[in-house]
């Protein structure tokens, strides 16, 4: 048995358990490129970033300086409560799943999470764009300064991902799903990390890559698999 093949169970566990970023980005390494939809055809359904200057991107810094001036300390706190994009921070309160998640149920929303993250890094690198407070003084991260691209925001994208995932297991909540993603994706404006357009094109690329996964028979099956595990 190789290297490879010993470490991805390992690795995959520790990811499914909660250790962390640095086993998540072990797999990234370790891992394989995909497991239900590649993100070359997703990538190319996200328009550029609004040029710097352009009227689109001053208005994103009218709207990051508004919250700024009246964001509240709950605000912050809420924001920074979400600052990890993790499935039980965005729908830990609204999910249909047994807690804990059953094993199954955490493989897939793995498997499903790992392919949105690495297609919001090829976006990323694809269009470069810094961070807001490093673009403009005036804006002040209650979320810090942390590092990373801007476009698109992985919580946006990923926050979406598993909101569509599971408006397809329990189609009644769909509204509900929705509304947690939404509210996931405007706290990363309001901690002053992501330019508004940032989110809409982090909506846009959960879309197109949920439009992917759903081309894969092999998705398709666990879909079904996650729908038998839902809480009745």
């Amino acid at each position: 048995m190789t290297f490879k093949n010993l470490i991805l169970p390992a690795l995959l566990a520790l990811s499914l358990s909660g250790c962390g970023g640095a086993q998540y980005y072990l797999y990234t390494l370790f891992g394989p490129d995909h497991h239900y939809a590649a993100s070359a055809g997703p990538v190319a359904a996200v328009p550029p970033p609004p040029a710097p200057g352009s009227a689109a991107d001053k208005k994103d810094f009218e709207i990051l300086l508004d919250w700024q001036a009246r964001r509240t300390e709950a605000d912050c706190a809420g924001a920074k409560a979400q600052s990890a994009a993790d499935y039980d921070k965005f729908f830990g309160e609204v999910s249909p799943f047994p807690n804990p998640l059953p094993p199954e149920a955490s493989t897939i929303l793995f498997r499903v999470y790992y392919d949105g993250g690495k297609t919001v890094g090829a976006a990323k690198k694809r269009f470069s764009r810094p961070r807001p407070f490093r673009r403009d003084k005036a804006i002040e991260p209650c979320l810090g300064r942390i590092g990373g691209l801007a476009y698109p925001s992985g919580h946006a994208t990923v926050s979406r991902l598993f909101a569509l995932l599971l408006a397809d297991v329990q189609p009644a909540r769909r509204e509900i799903f929705l509304a947690s993603s939404d509210r996931a994706a405007l706290n990363r404006v309001i901690g002053g990390v992501h330019h508004p357009s940032d989110i809409e094109a982090g909506k846009l690329l959960g879309n197109a890559i949920y439009a992917e996964l759903l081309k894969n028979p092999s998705f398709r099956a666990d879909l079904e698999k996650l729908r038998a595990l839902a809480k009745k």
